[in-house]
């Protein structure tokens, strides 16, 4: 995919006069050794995905329709050996933090291979998302080792972490969210028909919360903690506390598995 080419700047010399721009503000990108900054307009329906190798990422209500990144580095290594790179696929957008010289971050993944020559600074630095994401317009924000935190959307979200906690909400939906060692809260008020939903951990406890007219074929697990449900649950086969398959409602022609190892898992109603 192209890099994004930025722009900065909103007048232009012309014959001498300087002419101001009439059109809405065209994309900014502003970068240093420590931070990198972004903003332009999103179209609802689009998606920005945010990937990290190191590091936290937090999004939050953008005040319009322009979205806005800052990522900023931290640590005692080499700032300049991590790079924030962004490129844009038709509306889409995609910014990842790569570290090392082969590193590659698609829409499909983001694999950081960390051979290369020289020295490995860049190893002691982490990457902090701060992302501000308008109305209508669809994210996914994963890290390897960082917590992963979207609040304020309003339309579908992936939200996923290896090492770290996660928690999504959205007043649309879907809502979908993983890690391997840490806790994960889901909410959403809606939930698309026959959109199948699965949420899972090694280490900590799952709270999904869902719209009170959801229905769906519903397998609940863990091995070391609790399985509580808001909702009425008809139960299928024998009742273990710690293994549930049930219906809610009238099935919905969906599923959704709920597991955790460590930690228990929780159902919540929400008010839609």
């Amino acid at each position: 995919m192209p890099r994004f080419v930025h722009m900065l700047g909103a007048a232009a010399l012309v014959g001498g006069a300087v002419l101001a721009a009439a059109a809405p503000l065209a994309a900014q990108e502003q970068t240093s050794d420590r931070e990198f900054r972004w903003s332009d307009e999103m179209r609802a329906g689009s998606w920005l995905r945010i990937r990290n190798m190191n590091g936290r990422i937090h999004v939050e209500p953008a005040s319009g329709s322009r979205a806005e990144i800052v990522a900023t580095k931290h640590g005692r290594g080499d700032p300049a050996e991590v790079r924030i790179e962004l490129t844009k696929n038709g509306d889409d957008v995609l910014v990842c933090a790569l570290w090392g010289e082969n590193a590659v971050c698609d829409e499909d993944g983001y694999r950081s291979e960390r051979g290369g020559r020289g020295r490995r600074d860049g190893d002691n630095v982490s990457v902090e998302f701060t992302v501000r994401l308008p109305r209508g317009v669809h994210v996914l924000a994963s890290s390897v080792n960082g917590e992963v935190e979207v609040r304020g959307a309003t339309a579908e979200v992936v939200a996923r972490s290896v090492n770290g906690r996660v928690e999504a909400v959205s007043t649309g939906g879907p809502v979908h969210a993983s890690s391997v060692n840490g806790s994960i809260v889901a909410r959403m008020s809606e939930v698309p028909s026959g959109e199948d939903l699965e949420y899972s951990t090694v280490n900590g406890s799952v709270t999904i919360e869902l719209p009170e007219s959801f229905a769906a074929e519903v397998e609940m697990r863990t091995v070391n903690g609790s399985l509580r449900s808001d909702f009425p649950l008809q139960l299928q086969g024998r009742v273990n506390p710690r293994r549930i398959n049930a219906t809610i409602g009238d099935g919905g022609n969906r599923r959704l598995k709920i597991s955790t190892v460590n930690g228990s898992v929780e159902l919540r109603k929400g008010s839609r």
